[in-house]
């Protein structure tokens, strides 16, 4: 009984000492401060939502523009700030905005409860309906939800629309991407039936192809889970209110339906007389540029990194021996998409300041070093044992016969593994677009959204990934022939 007491103590105790925190915690917030400070206001968002958010080619820069852009711009403008866009994929925005990579996230989100649980949201800023995209040739045979029975329906992962559709369409299958563009692409070659996306959304979609259409599947949405509103980190009411501002100031005056949708209808007519791949070659370079940067650089501290991990897992030194296992084990037991997001989102939560860029070469050289290691590893081992014997014999250190004995002959066996491993990685860094690192997949996926085309820039990217690694390759089949006449 005396247990009991002390327990139930206990917990009153921790209820009571977390009540207070959280009251500390409301009382001395500093969301709004913090923004002020820094003078810069970081956004996140999905930029392949027309009208809300897209991007345009602009003097051959890369503009984001839409209504969510341009209420982010008056937000920025009214606290006094300068605006900086994180265009990722729509399901990791949440997971940026509580790491605290981004200061609010504006994306056509809905504030449902799921969603309020975690973060704050501001007043609803816009309401649309929530309607289908079809293939022109299918608007006979679809008119609402209960003639797709049987259909593959396709929604944007974490959206209001996948829920939708898992609630009230349950006798269809349901095809969840993170990319809107990627699942426009699946509807025009008949992977899906139907897109569920908001109302004008899709359509800017069918505006922009005539082999699309437009149909109000008649969805049964409660007054709770529709409309836009911009997303916060939990306890920042001095942000929110900030917004709430804003926004009924953009209300006031009429902004969204007199400004900025007019404006976004502007940007996407223009963009589709301008569509052609041509115009979007510095997309295409830009993309180059960086996936050539993640490699090389992934490449050395790869190789080095994995040269240590190899000579730890050789050694006789148990500790050290069972590290280097653990590591190597891990690594290759993880998929690098988990790695990337880990070391930017996990590891970027104590160190603030981590560019995408920084985090996706470490995770990239994180995951090259375990590969690297077990192939060096395994060229070591190949060598005979006499030739260290006999180096040694020669009054040669044990650091000596593997610097000039051992390691060379090593390296001429492990070469083809190893040239194998440089070029996954040309193709592996595209990974990185995850977090918004501007690779050559992140660059497709911004033409595909400013194009409205979605196989002609994914032909490009691919003929443009084999011409890095055929001409790698080539290079690595260079220095192998030059080893074995050495």
């Amino acid at each position: 009984m005396k247990v009991k007491k002390i327990l139930l103590l206990f917990i009153f105790l921790l209820v009571g000492s977390l009540t207070c925190l959280g009251k500390v915690q409301a009382s001395t917030d500093t969301s709004l401060q913090h923004v002020k400070q820094k003078g810069t206001l970081v956004v996140g968002t999905s930029a392949d939502y027309p009208p809300y958010e897209f991007t345009v080619k602009q003097n051959g820069q890369t503009k984001y523009v839409g209504l969510d852009i341009e209420i982010a711009k008056q937000f920025a403008k009214n606290l006094g700030v300068k605006l900086e866009i994180k265009n990722m994929n729509f399901d990791s925005l949440l997971v940026a905005l509580e790491t605290r990579k981004v200061d609010m996230v504006i994306s056509g989100m809905n504030p449902t409860p799921e969603r309020q649980k975690s973060v704050d949201f501001s007043k609803i800023y816009y309401r649309g309906k929530q309607y289908m995209l079809i293939n022109q040739k299918d608007a006979t045979r679809f008119k609402n939800i209960h003639s797709f029975r049987g259909q593959t329906i396709g929604a944007q992962t974490g959206s209001l629309q996948y829920q939708l559709v898992q609630q009230q369409m349950k006798g269809n299958h349901l095809k969840g991407l993170a990319k809107l563009n990627d699942l426009v692409i699946a509807l025009q070659s008949g992977k899906v039936n139907a897109v569920a996306m908001e109302e004008a959304t899709a359509k800017a979609f069918a505006e922009n192809n005539t082999s699309l259409k437009v149909i109000n599947p008649n969805f049964n949405v409660k007054a709770s889970q529709t409309g836009s509103a911009i997303a916060f980190h939990k306890n920042s009411p001095s942000l929110v209110a900030a917004a709430n501002r804003t926004i009924d100031q953009i209300k006031q005056k009429n902004l969204i339906n007199q400004k900025y949708i007019p404006l976004a209808g502007k940007y996407m007519s223009n963009n589709s007389r301008k569509n052609t791949m041509w115009n979007y070659w510095t997309y295409f370079a830009k993309g180059i540029e960086y996936t050539l940067l993640i490699t090389a650089v992934s490449v050395c501290f790869g190789f080095v990194l994995g040269t240590l991990f190899s000579l730890m897992r050789l050694s006789k030194i148990k500790i050290i021996h069972l590290l280097a296992v653990w590591y190597i084990e891990f690594v290759r037991g993880t998929p690098l998409m988990v790695q990337v997001m880990f070391v930017y989102f996990g590891i970027g939560t104590v160190i603030q300041a981590m560019p995408a860029l920084i985090a996706g070469i470490i995770a990239v050289s994180l995951n090259s070093a375990a590969y690297v290691a077990e192939i060096i590893r395994s060229g070591i081992q190949s060598i005979p044992i006499g030739q260290a014997e006999a180096a040694r014999s020669l009054g040669m250190s044990q650091h000596e016969a593997y610097r000039y004995v051992i390691i060379p002959q090593a390296l001429k066996n492990i070469w083809p593994a190893l040239g194998n491993e440089f070029i996954t990685l040309i193709k592996e860094s595209s990974i990185v677009s995850i977090i918004g690192v501007g690779d050559l997949m992140y660059e497709m996926q911004l033409v595909q959204s400013a194009t409205y085309k979605g196989v002609l820039p994914i032909f490009i990217a691919m003929v443009l990934y084999f011409v890095m690694t055929f001409g790698l390759s080539n290079v690595l089949g260079y220095f192998e022939r030059k080893m074995k006449h050495a």
